[in-house]
């Protein structure tokens, strides 16, 4: 199993996802996140269709390569666009470049070259095959092999996948070597519904998780959910509003934050190796850096216990180890 650090950069935000991150903000973010000791970013050419790949190199060029693991994905290439407009697929850049969707071998193999021009880097530690929903037979034909071809030659350390599914993920682990599967808004205070399969595949596999969205897209991200919060990136139904409001009032009995205890009890299940949260800014990079060291007493999750409040399957933290 790859040995991945306990927290991680998702850097979807850097490729101006939903709204835009100047340059000089996306580099202080990058920088933010190696001061507090980020030492694990992950980005994909789908991100700003190539932005956030040429960030993230730029920001990580002149650190020292052996400190740091980079994740990126296949799955998508990328091809001149129109460069009439703006990008349709939710990140706030010109359609100079379009996406271009590609799990065959020689799709994932250029893909992955290409992405190493964008980065300025010698090499991706982590290649992950990225949403491949609709060309599950096409990724099981041609990029799993082609990546697991490219581990054997050294061009990789780690092969994976990253979907927001478990059930096409965990038929991957199953059939698969693969070293690392990111699962994203499947894992988090409202639904654990990756843990009734996907982790106990990956244990047995000694494959590592990686969680992203543990904040649920929003609706975890504040002390106090605020009538307008996302959760899977629309508004937010009004039971799961409640019930991350009751959350965070339970929290606050306790002397600590709705967020802290979503980053805690996402790392705290045998089976996560690490969480991804995706930050814009400085001021973010610190805030999250607080979360994980943040004091959360354990009478919190026993609270939460007998309100009925964690979802089933949640391993909240002192009970991993056990």
């Amino acid at each position: 199993m790859i040995d991945l650090p306990r927290w991680g950069l998702g850097a979807a935000a850097l490729g101006n996802l939903f709204t835009v991150v100047p340059d000089e903000t996306a580099r202080a973010t990058v920088d933010a996140c190696w001061d507090a000791g980020v030492r694990y970013v992950d980005t994909a050419p789908h991100y700003g269709v190539g932005l956030s790949e040429e960030r993230v190199g730029a920001a990580l060029r002149d650190r020292p390569r052996s400190e740091f693991v980079l994740q990126t994905k296949v799955g998508r290439l990328l091809v001149a666009g129109p460069g009439t407009g703006r990008d349709t697929d939710g990140f706030d850049v010109p359609d100079t470049r379009v996406r271009q969707l590609d799990f065959s071998a020689a799709g994932v193999r250029r893909s992955v070259e290409e992405s190493l021009e964008r980065l300025g880097l010698d090499r991706i530690d982590v290649a992950l095959v990225h949403d491949p929903d609709d060309h599950l037979d096409e990724a099981r034909a041609g990029a799993f092999p082609e990546l697991l071809r490219m581990r054997e030659e050294g061009l990789l350390r780690g092969v994976g996948a990253g979907m927001n599914e478990t059930a096409p993920l965990t038929a991957f682990v199953e059939e698969f070597d693969l070293d690392v599967v990111l699962v994203a808004g499947r894992y988090h205070l409202l639904d654990a519904s990756a843990a009734d399969g996907l982790f106990p595949a990956a244990q047995r596999a000694g494959t590592a998780v990686v969680l992203g969205g543990v904040f649920a897209s929003g609706l975890l991200a504040s002390p106090e959910p605020p009538p307008d919060a996302t959760y899977r990136y629309a508004p937010a139904p009004p039971e799961f509003l409640d019930r991350a409001r009751r959350t965070a009032a339970v929290a606050r009995e306790h002397g600590t934050t709705l967020p802290a205890l979503a980053v805690q009890a996402a790392g705290a299940h045998p089976a996560v190796a690490s969480v991804l949260l995706g930050m814009r800014s400085p001021e973010e990079v610190r805030r999250n850096a607080e979360l994980f060291v943040q004091d959360v007493p354990p009478a919190v999750w026993d609270a939460l216990r007998r309100e009925d409040l964690l979802p089933a399957g949640m391993v909240v933290p002192g009970e991993g180890d056990a």
